[in-house]
């Protein structure tokens, strides 16, 4: 309980003013413990910084994992799965700008932290760009091109949750469904043949 206090107050503190401006003197008063206590529990700024990444990924994670429906096509899996992203978006704003705008702008071992996260979503979106080509017989062209679609889906849609913590207005569902129109269609267009390619 008193941990999570702790990493609550820190992710708050951190998301306001980024790593390097964020203090240890504002964050025990945020949690309501002293300075010792935190880091008897958490360790020094670094840590508790790291520990905060390494937490508020793993919810991301899991809330898109619960938002995905494997009884459904690979489609719907996967706008299920960008609603499910965008929520916790919506709901952890102070989780996301830690997580895209603050580990991402030090650097070093808490964007390593990010590149892992990203894996891991793109692992999924692969695994649903593949599983919709087999299903059209065209395993072999979809398992080559999969990762790569799932880069460029996983890489749009961090964007546009970036983009959305200033357009609030618009709702999660609607914001699925752009990036779907968007992505999806093309994927399925790749997937059978259908090539944009440039006049000569």
């Amino acid at each position: 309980m008193r941990e999570r206090q702790i990493l609550d107050a820190a992710v708050e503190v951190f998301s306001r003013h980024g790593y390097h401006s964020a203090s240890m003197d504002e964050i025990s008063e945020v949690a309501g413990v002293s300075k010792p206590m935190i880091y008897s529990y958490l360790g020094a700024k670094e840590d508790l910084f790291a520990k905060c990444i390494r937490r508020e990924a793993g919810r991301l994670l899991e809330a898109v994992r619960d938002g995905l429906r494997s009884e459904l096509p690979p489609d719907m899996q996967l706008w299920h799965g960008l609603r499910s992203f965008y929520r916790f978006v919506a709901e952890y704003r102070d989780s996301w700008t830690v997580l895209h705008r603050q580990a991402l702008t030090v650097g070093g071992r808490f964007a390593d932290e990010i590149t892992m996260l990203r894996s891991r979503a793109i692992e999924v979106v692969t695994a649903l760009v593949v599983t919709a080509g087999m299903k059209k017989g065209l395993g072999d062209r979809a398992e080559f091109s999969g990762p790569a679609l799932a880069v460029a889906l996983v890489g749009a849609a961090e964007s546009l949750a970036d983009w959305w913590l200033d357009h609030s207005e618009v709702s999660d569902g609607v914001l699925a469904s752009w990036l779907m129109n968007l992505v999806w269609l093309g994927f399925n267009d790749l997937i059978e043949g259908s090539v944009w390619r440039p006049e000569e």
